[in-house]
């Protein structure tokens, strides 16, 4: 079993900026992709960013792009996504993942692990 917890969502302003963090225990954590998605109400799920295990390659969504990092350190069971210039439109919970089929993927159906979630609000 993999237990994830996110931490540092908040309400921010427009073109602020925010650094999430989802710190993992149980299972060898570099043994895996990290992920981060988020939901608006009423809406489905989506990819965020992604993070391959050795933190050698990542994936970004188009919408996030430029504005958004994802990092990790597989020393402190840590996985960050730093997010900067911040639109109304990023306010969503924020869920980090953990995909052990070492895939690095934007298809929720392939994480295996996920965290509770934090809100992120951005005001315009």
């Amino acid at each position: 079993q993999v237990q994830l917890v996110e931490s540092g969502g908040g309400l921010v302003q427009a073109g602020g900026s925010l650094r999430l963090s989802c710190a993992a225990s149980g299972r060898t954590f570099s043994s895996s992709a990290m992920g981060w998605f988020r939901q608006a109400p009423g809406k489905e799920r989506e990819f965020v960013a992604a993070i391959s295990w050795s933190g050698d390659n990542t994936y970004y969504a188009g919408s996030t792009k430029g504005r958004f990092t994802i990092s990790r350190d597989n020393a402190k069971n840590t996985v960050w996504l730093q997010m900067n210039s911040l639109k109304p439109e990023d306010t969503a919970v924020y869920y980090c993942a953990a995909d052990y089929g070492r895939s690095l993927t934007d298809s929720v159906y392939e994480y295996d692990y996920w965290g509770q979630g934090t809100q992120v609000t951005v005001s315009s």
